[in-house]
């Protein structure tokens, strides 16, 4: 879409100075350093192109757009914004503009496009005794490409999140979760170092030994306290193929308590089990995806949808390479005999392990072609505690969803245990030691999306009346009192680290939390 510009912003040079708004309505005209100066944009093009984000609900329109050459580019940019004698500008780091709710926005600002420090060899792998193999990864990078680039060393990251066409910077600015977060944790639970330019400036290296506070803070931090412009990953022997297994739930309770003991972190279920463990609902009211499943099974798997209004659909994977490949069959054949799917709606595929980590990119190139991508998405990604998640499905699933006919798009519900995550991050999670990932992945139209809103907000009214005390990932809320609940005891410990490496309150704007 084409969105108007201001015309403020299109009569000036960058190279002798930008103008913005300042927080009482005044026009300020700012004089960069010669070495950024050319760095910064405020074409059409550039500006309309950070102005809103993947969710498609929230546009502001930032004053400029920063292209960094280097991490240091980034320090000049954030010290000039603190130098200024007259009112610092906000800075909002930009990847691939996967917000939904405008979190990486800098209105009257200035973004800055993480993927112009892409050119060069930004991904390197290496090993060392005490830490075995790692990759060293831009922030800007992708991890489809951190995927490409550790396979041709026979290397592969532990945790992954479902879609692959995302920054690494910006994943582990919130925690970066999939199937895999139950066995290993987060994305931000297998990072060894980072390298952070903070909001005053400074490039620090941190990591669990050497400036630690920073580093756990930045972690899940929502980009508040410094832009991540390299991680060092945690790798491991890749395997070569997945075998890919859903199985259909006509009951609630059968359904969670099988996910409970598949992802159960004792003994042989651990060391021998499931790679991969998500869930995910097919609702009587549709749109039906069934194009996982053979053509010929798809009118009874309907069927089955039609006569109980929702089916649970628990995904599993099992790797493995050559040396697996004879026994693959019977270690998944052992795992699956203990569960109470319904019988005959046991599915597989077998699938390249690459294949299997990028599922999600023909259907992105699917609805691209149909126009379908780019549009407005309400989405609600919540974790619930374990005690509570029956309860959850009736007041939801069944009461809400079923019963109001809300269009289901991508709804997601798999269980994740509480100890593969560092309390010392600043992600923020259930009490229980295991706990439910729900994703509500609503698309709609650009004069649509108030309606799925109101779903959202029906569902945590709920929440709220029931009791149910859920936590928001990828959160969004409007005001900082809402955040200080997020946040619950953490919040002071946030507060001071924001006013220690953020003092002037630059970074990340969008997620108002210090910007209202």
């Amino acid at each position: 879409m084409n969105f108007a510009v201001p015309k403020y912003l299109t009569t000036v040079t960058f190279f002798i100075g930008f103008m913005m708004l300042s927080t009482t309505g005044t026009s300020l005209v700012l004089f960069p350093p010669k070495d950024i100066a050319g760095m910064l944009r405020n074409d059409t093009e550039s500006i309309n192109s950070t102005s809103t984000d993947y969710g498609h609900i929230v546009r502001e329109f930032p004053a400029a757009v920063f292209n960094p050459t280097s991490p240091n580019d980034i320090a000049s940019l954030i010290l000039f914004s603190n130098n200024n004698s007259d009112e610092p500008f906000v800075v909002a780091a930009r990847g691939q503009g996967h917000s939904v709710r405008g979190q990486d926005l800098a209105p009257e600002g200035v973004v800055i496009n993480m993927t112009a420090l892409s050119s060069g060899s930004r991904i390197v792998v290496s090993e060392i005794p005490s830490l075995g193999s790692y990759a060293d990864v831009g922030g800007e990078q992708l991890w489809i490409d951190v995927l490409h680039a550790t396979l041709d060393h026979g290397l592969t990251p532990v945790s992954w999140t479902d879609y692959l066409y995302l920054s690494v910077g910006g994943t582990l600015s919130n925690a970066g979760i999939s199937g895999q977060t139950f066995r290993f944790g987060p994305q931000i639970s297998n990072v060894y170092e980072l390298d952070v330019v903070t909001g005053k400036g400074d490039f620090i290296t941190c990591s669990s030994t050497k400036k630690p506070k920073l580093f756990y803070a930045v972690l899940g931090g929502l980009g508040q306290f410094g832009i991540i412009t390299r991680a060092r990953i945690a790798l491991q022997p890749a395997p070569n193929r997945a075998k890919w297994v859903r199985l259909l739930y006509s009951n609630f309770s059968a359904f969670s308590s099988d996910q409970e003991l598949l992802i159960s972190t004792s003994g042989k279920m651990e060391r021998d089990g499931f790679d991969y463990v998500e869930g995910l609902l097919l609702m009587q009211q549709g749109p039906l995806d069934l194009s996982f499943y053979p053509v010929a099974d798809q009118p009874r798997i309907a069927s089955l949808v039609n006569q109980y209004g929702i089916v649970y659909t628990i995904e599993v994977v099992k790797y493995y390479d050559d040396s697996t490949k004879d026994t693959v069959d019977k270690v998944v054949e052992k795992l699956t005999k203990r569960l109470s799917f319904v019988p005959g709606f046991m599915f597989e595929k077998d699938v390249s392990y690459e294949e299997f980590l990028d599922r999600v990119r023909n259907e992105e190139k699917m609805l691209q072609s149909l126009g379908l991508w780019d549009i407005a998405h309400p989405w609600m990604n919540l974790f619930v505690p374990k005690s509570r998640i029956s309860d959850f499905d009736s007041g939801v699933f069944k009461d809400i969803l079923l019963k109001q006919k809300v269009p289901a798009a991508l709804t997601l519900i798999y269980p994740v245990n509480r100890d593969k995550w560092d309390g010392r991050m600043s992600a923020i999670i259930p009490d229980e030691d295991v706990f439910y990932v729900v994703g509500l992945l609503h698309s709609s139209g650009f004069n649509e999306w108030q309606a799925f809103d109101e779903v959202n907000k029906q569902l945590l009214q709920f929440c709220h009346v029931a009791g149910i005390i859920v936590k928001q990932y990828l959160p969004h809320y409007e005001t900082q009192e809402d955040w200080k609940i997020h946040f619950g005891s953490n919040w002071q410990s946030f507060q001071e680290m924001k006013t220690k490496s953020d003092p002037n309150k630059i970074l990340s704007p969008g997620q108002r939390i210090f910007n209202s």
